[in-house]
């Protein structure tokens, strides 16, 4: 196996249950608690590793720090957006909407970064785009009768072009100065813009900030332990992202990060009692069938 394929692989199963918990304690946070509390719980577990691995910190790699801070805010912004999709629902179609991040990775990363693109990636990139379509509508008798499914799609869409953005931006920077410098920094920026955004909810509960928080009296336990669950995986899912972003192509390994979904969906059909309409089904599977064309294919 690839090793850009096999770190994807481990950051997708990661994310997987980073979306399942994320989700879940969104509804009781909010999805502004949930950014900070999980990039809290997910830096104190990076620091933790940063002093384990100081050979890879020195000061030569002070300018992958910096730009871990500056594209760390974009991605507070990214997983804001996400949060707030998940929040809205439903999460069987929001999840594998975002997930398309892979696809629209491997189109920036040919654009952008000079990777090559074979004419059967080509092929899986569409049918991935068409699955993505058809996962994102319920279709009906006529066009007046097709629509989108709801607002948590369109979040989903923003999502899924932020994560792809930031996929490509990453990639310059990890391979310049090694993955933890890029990560520290970036979690750092992560954090800091989660917890001045909560604060900022939570001073402004009543105005249009408050939208981002849970309902009242939804902290508790289990909230407490969904989020910090979500922060560790999240951080894990990401270790081995920026990892592979290091040592393979950057389309391979945002391809492959992109799979974790899919545990998300049967979770979420099996155990939320979410329901699929069968346009979305056929979407989800076109999805799928373009996603490994496109993995098989490198």
């Amino acid at each position: 196996m690839p090793s850009g394929l096999g770190f994807g692989l481990l950051a997708s199963l990661a994310w997987g249950m980073t979306d399942l918990s994320g989700a879940l304690a969104a509804r009781r946070v909010g999805s502004v608690g949930v950014l900070a509390g999980t990039q809290l719980t997910s830096l104190a577990v990076l620091l933790v590793i940063a002093a384990a691995n100081r050979t890879l910190l020195d000061p030569g790699t002070l300018p992958g720090v910096a730009m871990g801070l500056f594209l760390g805010t974009f991605a507070a912004v990214a997983y804001l957006s996400f949060y707030a999709a998940l929040r809205i629902g439903p999460i069987s179609v929001v999840s594998p909407v975002v997930a398309a991040y892979g696809g629209l990775t491997v189109v920036l990363a040919v654009l952008f970064r000079g990777e090559s693109l074979l004419p059967v990636q080509a092929v899986g990139a569409a049918v991935a785009t068409l699955g993505i379509v058809l996962t994102g509508l319920v279709l009906g008798g006529s066009i007046r009768e097709t629509r989108i499914v709801g607002p948590g799609v369109l979040v989903a869409l923003v999502t899924m072009a932020l994560f792809a953005i930031l996929t490509v931006a990453l990639a310059g920077p990890i391979k310049e100065y090694g993955w933890l410098p890029v990560m520290l920094g970036s979690r750092v920026s992560n954090t800091g813009v989660g917890v001045v955004l909560l604060l900022l909810a939570l001073a402004r509960r009543e105005g249009p900030m408050g939208t981002l928080l849970g309902p009242p009296g939804g902290f508790g336990r289990r909230a407490l332990a969904l989020v910090v669950v979500a922060g560790v995986c999240d951080l894990l899912g990401f270790v081995a992202y920026t990892i592979g972003l290091e040592v393979a192509e950057t389309w391979l390994v945002g391809l492959a990060s992109s799979f974790g979904p899919a545990l998300v969906v049967l979770v979420a059909v099996a155990f939320l009692g979410e329901r699929l309409h069968p346009s979305q089904w056929v979407g989800l599977g076109m999805l799928a069938a373009g996603l490994v064309v496109l993995a098989l294919a490198g």
